[in-house]
C-alpha cells in the first residue's frame, strides 16, 4: 500500500487492524520481541524490546508513531514470560556481537505502554546478567501504582512523559483512558523520583497549537522543578503521527519552551533532529525491516543503508510494499516505511 503526500499524516490507522490486537510475527508465527539495535537520540544504539502486543495502551496520543490505540487498557496483564524475553534478547545480542555491532542499552520501547506488562520488573531483573544497561520509555500513566514503581526501580534509565500538567491540554494531546487521573499521575511521578536510584529523564512532545504555548510550558516547568529530572527532553513529531491535524511547532515556540524549562530545570535538550540511519542488520533484510518498522518507522535512507549491510536488493522492500506488509508514505519531506499489522500476515 502506498500513500500520497496529501495522505501523509492520516494514520488513523491504515496500518493497524481495528478489529483486534495482532502481534508482529516472524516466519514461525511467533511475536517478535527483540529488534535492532536502532539509533536513538537519547540512548546511542539501543536494542529494542517489544513487550506489549500492538497497539495496547492507556493513551492514544495524537502524535503516536504507531497510530491510534486499538485497545485501551489500564489493567496490567501477562503477555510474554520473562524467560522468553531473556532468550530472544540474548540471541539478538549474540547475533549483534558476531556482526561487530555495539549495544549501549536494552530498551523497553514497545508498540504500547510497557508498564502494562505485569512481568516487566521480572523481565528487567532477568536481563541484568547480560551486563548491558536497561532503559524503559513509558508514558507515566500507571506510575501512581506502587507495583509499577517497583517494576521500574531496577532499570538503569527511565523516561517519563510529561506533555502537559493542565487537565484539558493533557486530555487533548494524550487522549488518556477515561479512568486515568492527571493529579494522581503527577503525584506518582514525584513519589517515584524519591525512591528511584537510576537516571530519570522526562520527555515533552510539542505539537503546534496544542501544548506549545507559554501557559502550558510554564506549568510543565513548575512541575519539573519539583520532580528534578536528570534531564528534560523537548521533542517534536519527527516520524509520521497518528492524526492528520498534528503539526510541528514553530521555531519561536521551540525556543520559548526551551528557555522556560531551562530556567526551572537546568538540563534541557532538544530531540528534534533525525536519529540517524545506523540500524543493525542480522543478514536477513526482510525480517530486519519487519521487526524494526513494527515499532520504529524507518526513513528511506536508513532502509537503503540496512539493505546494503545485508547485501539485499531493493526488490526486498518493493515486494514487502506490494504484499501490503510495509506501507510507504511521505512525511515532512521524507519517505518513510512502517509495518502493517493485520491478521494472518507475517
Amino acid at each position: 500500500m502506498r500513500l500520497s503526500s496529501k495522505d501523509t499524516l492520516h494514520l488513523s490507522i491504515p496500518f493497524l487492524v481495528l478489529s483486534g490486537i495482532t502481534d508482529a510475527r516472524t516466519e514461525q508465527g511467533q511475536a517478535m520481541i527483540a529488534f535492532g539495535p536502532v539509533p536513538s537520540r537519547r540512548l546511542g544504539r539501543s536494542l529494542g524490546i517489544n513487550n506489549i502486543p500492538p497497539k495496547l495502551c492507556s493513551y492514544s496520543c495524537v502524535y503516536c508513531q504507531v497510530g491510534r490505540t486499538i485497545a485501551f487498557e489500564t489493567g496490567r496483564q501477562r503477555f510474554y514470560e520473562p524467560e522468553r524475553i531473556l532468550d530472544e534478547v540474548r540471541e539478538r545480542v549474540r547475533q549483534t556481537t558476531e556482526l561487530g555491532e555495539t549495544i549501549d542499552y536494552l530498551a523497553f520501547v514497545p508498540d504500547g505502554e510497557p508498564t502494562l506488562d505485569l512481568e516487566l520488573g521480572r523481565s528487567i531483573e532477568a536481563l541484568k546478567p547480560l551486563g548491558i544497561k536497561i532503559a524503559v520509555i513509558c508514558n507515566s500513566s500507571l506510575i501512581d501504582q506502587d507495583e509499577v514503581k517497583l517494576a521500574l526501580a531496577p532499570a538503569d534509565w527511565v523516561s517519563l512523559k510529561v506533555d502537559s500538567t493542565i487537565e484539558h491540554v493533557w486530555r487533548k494531546i494524550d487522549r488518556p483512558h477515561r479512568s486515568l487521573k492527571l493529579d494522581r499521575i503527577l503525584e506518582g511521578m514525584l513519589e517515584f523520583r524519591d525512591m528511584y536510584k537510576g537516571e530519570l529523564v522526562t520527555e515533552t512532545m510539542l505539537v503546534s497549537g496544542m501544548n506549545d504555548g507559554k501557559e502550558n510550558m510554564e506549568a510543565v516547568a513548575a512541575f519539573l522543578s519539583s520532580l528534578k529530572p536528570d534531564k528534560a527532553y523537548l521533542s517534536i513529531p519527527t516520524r509520521p503521527p497518528a492524526e492528520k491535524r498534528v503539526r510541528l511547532p514553530e521555531e519561536g515556540a521551540l525556543i520559548r519552551a526551551h528557555q522556560i524549562l531551562e530556567k526551572q530545570v537546568g538540563k534541557v535538550e532538544y530531540l528534534i533532529g533525525y536519529e540517524g540511519d545506523a540500524f543493525a542488520s542480522t543478514g536477513d533484510a526482510e525480517q530486519d525491516l519487519l521487526s524494526i518498522t513494527a515499532v520504529h518507522p524507518m526513513r528511506e535512507d536508513a532502509v537503503e543503508k540496512l539493505l546494503a549491510k545485508s547485501g539485499a536488493p531493493r526488490s526486498v522492500v518493493e515486494n514487502l510494499v506490494a504484499e501490503d506488509r510495509l506501507i510507504e508514505m511521505e512525511y515532512d519531506g521524507h519517505r518513510f516505511y512502517v509495518r502493517r499489522f493485520s491478521k494472518g500476515k507475517n
